[in-house]
């Protein structure tokens, strides 16, 4: 006798639930597609192998005895599971390869992570890497990428994701040490926190308040909206920052929005899709949630 402790295989397992379904040998090899006869071996394989008989015969046909009940649902629960296994690796299949997503570290730092685990809980399935920033010309090769920009991007599709709202933020230490900030001339005793790809702001703000050729009494250039937005809490300057990027120091107090100056630029952060890249199930599922957690971020920024 075979040691119960090991898995039967799944032809007995399927022939001991159809034959516990119908109540016949004869119906049970209809509908699992063998001989009568095999079924019948197969039934008397799998009682040898438990030690115990499963079914015994009635007027009406064959009957699971207590040990049969008792197996049933145990054997239901097997040929679930590995139905369900069989089923995960076939969609893995059809996804190919991991995802590969770049995008600028301020969009992971203060919108994507966070809100990451909630897409990868709903799709297990789906294997996302995140790629590195190598160079300013150079990337490791990517599907997804998230960078801001003003578009369009030739020959890639493009979403526009959040970030043209644009906020003037200091800390109120530095506004008290300068005497305060009564109008938009003021910003031009100040020292400018600026990021190196983002030399539009300033003029876009100059011009959304009336003072085309202004200049700011001093810049100081950062490669890093969370470096930039570090140093305007610790009084180094006035920044020009994506106001989602900043949602959490204005609401704590660490910096304000002085007489809410801003602007809404022709920079914001997109989504573009490499032509060259995959285009399966799980990029589509990716790109979907995506826009759509960047559409709630961008409400909330706002409100």
């Amino acid at each position: 006798m075979a040691s119960p402790n090991l898995p039967p295989s799944t032809t007995a397992l399927r022939v001991f639930l159809a034959v516990a379904r119908l109540g016949s040998t004869a119906k049970a090899a209809s509908a699992v597609h063998l001989t009568q006869s095999a079924v019948s071996k197969q039934i008397q394989a799998l009682e040898e192998h438990l030690g115990i008989a499963l079914f015994e015969r009635s007027p009406i046909g064959l009957k699971a005895t207590e040990a049969g009940r008792i197996y049933r649902p145990y054997a239901e629960a097997a040929i679930e599971q590995m139905e369900r296994g069989a089923r995960r690796i076939a969609e893995r299949a059809a996804l190919g390869r991991p995802i590969r997503l770049h995008l600028v570290a301020i969009a992971g730092e203060r919108w994507l992570m966070e809100r990451f685990p909630s897409f990868a809980q709903a799709h297990p399935e789906i294997d996302v890497q995140f790629t590195n920033f190598i160079s300013e010309s150079q990337t490791e090769d990517s599907d997804i990428d998230i960078v801001h920009g003003t578009g369009p991007w030739p020959d890639r599709e493009a979403h526009y994701l959040f970030g043209r709202q644009v906020a003037l933020v200091a800390a109120p230490a530095l506004l008290e040490r300068m005497g305060g900030f009564t109008s938009p001339a003021d910003i031009q005793k100040m020292t400018l926190l600026q990021h190196f790809q983002m030399p539009a702001f300033w003029a876009e703000f100059t011009e959304a308040h009336g003072l085309r050729g202004a200049v700011p009494a001093h810049t100081v250039r950062y490669g890093y909206y969370s470096v930039i937005i570090r140093a305007a809490m610790a009084g180094l300057g006035v920044a020009l920052a994506p106001r989602c990027y900043v949602t959490e120091e204005l609401a704590s107090g660490t910096l304000v929005n002085p007489l809410s100056l801003g602007f809404d630029s022709t920079v914001g952060c997109w989504m573009t899709l490499n032509p060259r890249g995959q285009r399966g199930a799980g990029v589509e599922a990716l790109v979907g949630w995506l826009r759509e957690e960047a559409a709630r971020f961008e409400a909330e920024a706002s409100g």
